[in-house]
This record gives structure tokens, sequence and C-alpha cells, in this order.
């Protein structure tokens, strides 16, 4: 009986703070109470004379849900229909079947990947132990017939795979190594899937793109060429922090309300462009004009400075026998609404 009905029986033999007792303090002092006014029913032939509780139609369904590299969840519903039609038809265990179907279609499965597990015939959930991690897994429910043996299906659950027992040894992207505390150079290596590239490659590619823009002036390369070539070091109009004596509004003798605190402050950042994709291992490939190396499944993949201003890489394919060629151009523009920045070489003490 239900917490429900119980309180319903409690409050018709009145017992008295019913809705604050537990099931089994109810179920107590409705016995005591049955005692005391010589009632001749008891709880248990009360809930014989019970109507069964309304169940809602069930839909036979059954779903896999894995739950970590070597267990399974497994919960299913079996209609009242399709559970007599099994019955007549001479089924005697229920059964999951687990298919392994990692790469496959159409509903079929590994073969000798099979398994069986026989549950309870009342049983609603079942965890599973997974053969391989790492692997596409589809569930079966259905009876096992007795006698001559036989199989009754009743329903697949949708694949799922089980998730990798170890950590993934696959590494996806290479980043080139820069300093930010420096303005990136021809020096600096670009790791590429080829054998064998030079480490300039990605500089040179990046002059080529900036060129047209730098000769029109646009863009922070000029003010980068500017200053390196000025040789601008103690007579710099800018401090290299970006702030002096007076940029906390402070006077040279420090008279104020405040008392003065100074202290050094840096940061750095950057950002870089990664242009990859892929053609016919065989083919020549070339960006603005320099050739980049191709791995052995045609893919290619260069990181380039990737700096205020305006950058255009014509990348071009030309096959082994120069009789076809294609190619894309792509523009990219890039602007820095504010830097007040410096590395940490340039900090300089502040008063704040």
């Amino acid at each position: 009986m239900t917490l429900r009905q119980l309180r319903q029986i409690a409050s018709d033999l009145g017992v008295s703070l019913y809705s604050r007792k537990s099931k089994e303090e109810l179920v107590e002092a409705i016995s005591t109470r049955q005692v005391e006014e010589g009632e001749g029913r008891s709880l248990e032939r009360i809930e014989a004379e019970m109507a069964p509780a309304p169940r809602p139609a069930a839909e036979t369904r059954v779903v896999f849900l894995p739950r970590d590299p070597q267990w399974a969840y497994v919960f299913w519903d079996i209609s009242e229909d399709d559970r007599s039609d099994a019955l007549h038809a001479g089924a005697s265990q229920l059964c999951l079947r687990v298919a392994d179907v990692t790469g496959l279609a159409g509903g079929s499965s590994h073969p000798h990947t099979l398994q069986e597990v026989v549950v309870d015939s009342h049983a609603t959930e079942w965890y599973l132990p997974v053969p391989l991690s790492d692997r596409d897994y589809r569930v079966e429910l259905g009876y096992r017939k007795g006698g001559g043996g036989g199989w009754i299906s009743l329903a697949f659950s949708s694949v799922a795979r089980v998730p990798s027992l170890h950590p993934s040894e696959q590494i996806l992207d290479q980043f080139v190594p820069f300093s930010l505390d420096a303005f990136p150079s021809a020096s600096t290596s670009l790791p590429t899937p080829a054998e064998a590239v030079d480490s300039g490659l990605h500089e040179r590619l990046y002059q080529s793109a900036t060129s047209q823009w730098r000769r029109l002036g646009r863009g922070s390369e000029a003010f980068h060429e500017i200053d390196a070539t000025a040789g601008l070091e103690g007579g710099s109009a800018f401090s290299a922090s970006g702030a002096g004596p007076w940029a906390s509004g402070r006077s040279a003798s420090g008279i104020g309300g405040v008392g003065s605190r100074q202290r050094s402050f840096w940061l750095v950042a950057d950002a870089e462009l990664i242009v990859y994709g892929a053609t016919d291992p065989a083919a020549r490939l070339s960006i603005g004009g320099e050739e980049v190396p191709l791995s052995a499944d045609g893919t290619f993949r260069v990181q380039v400075p990737f700096r205020d201003g305006q950058q255009l890489y014509p990348i071009e394919a030309l096959a082994a026998d120069g009789e076809q060629k294609r190619s894309i151009t792509m523009e990219f523009r890039r602007s820095t609404p504010e830097d007040n920045s410096n590395p940490a070489s340039q900090a300089v003490a502040e008063w704040f």
C-alpha cells in the first residue's frame, strides 16, 4: 500500500497526526486502532480488496547507456501485448544480446562478438560488463525459447560508443615555438609534417603576404620597421611601459593626499595565423611563391605571424605533370585598437 492509501485509512479510523507519521508508524497506529475498535478487517485484507494501481501502457523499447569504459547501464520496457505473445510462443528466459557494431552499417555485427546475458524476467534494468572499450555496441532485448531453442526478438537499442580506457595518443596540433619578449625573426623554426623544411619559411611567407601593404605604409608593421631602423632607445617619444611619473596625476615632488606606491608591471600578447589544407600528394604546392612541403597524404599546415595590417596569401597547387592547376587566395586583416603592453625586460617602476 502506498503512503497516501495508509493515510486515508488512518483518517477514516481517526488516527491523530497521521500526516506526520512514516509508513511504519502508520501501520502500527492503524493496527492499534483496529484492535481498540474491534475492526475485523486487517490491513492485509484491506489491501487484498483494493484494485491494483493503474499502470500506463508500456511501449517495448531498450536503451543502452555506457557508464564507463568497462560497464554499461541498460534499461527497458515491455508492453503487455508483446510479453503475452512471447509467452504464448514458448518464451522461457529474458535475455540481452550485446553486439559489437564498430564500423558497420545496416544492422550487421562483427562475427564472434555477440554475447548473451540472461536477466530476471521481471527486471527492467541491468548492468552489463563491456567486452572491449573504445568500440560501438548495440543491445537487443528478447526471449530465449524453451525446449528446442530459438529466439524471439523484442527491440533494439541505438548504437552507443563506449569510451576508451586509456587517453588518446593522437596529437593533432603542432605550434610554432616563439618568444613574446622579442620581435619574430627568420630564425624561428616551423614544425611541419615534412621531413626537411627551411626554418625561415613562415617569416618569408609573411613578408611576401604583406609587402604591398607595407610599401603603402599601412598597418603596425611600418611602426615596427621605423622603430627598428631608427635605433630609438632612450630618446623615444614613448616610455617602455606607456606611463611616466605624471601618469598617476601626481606631481614630481610626490605631494598629494595619498601615500605613494611604486611597482613595475608588464603584459605581452600576440597571435598567429594557421593556413592548412590538402592536395594530391604528388603535386607541388606554393604559397605566395614559396614552395611548401606536403605530407605523405598530401596535407599541409603552416603557421605564420598574424600582426596588424592586411595579409594576402595566394595558394597554388600544380599537378606533377604540370597540366592541371588549382588556386585559392586568402586575405586577412588584423587590427589592435589598444596596445598598452610591454615585455618583462622593459618593465619600469611606476607611481600609482
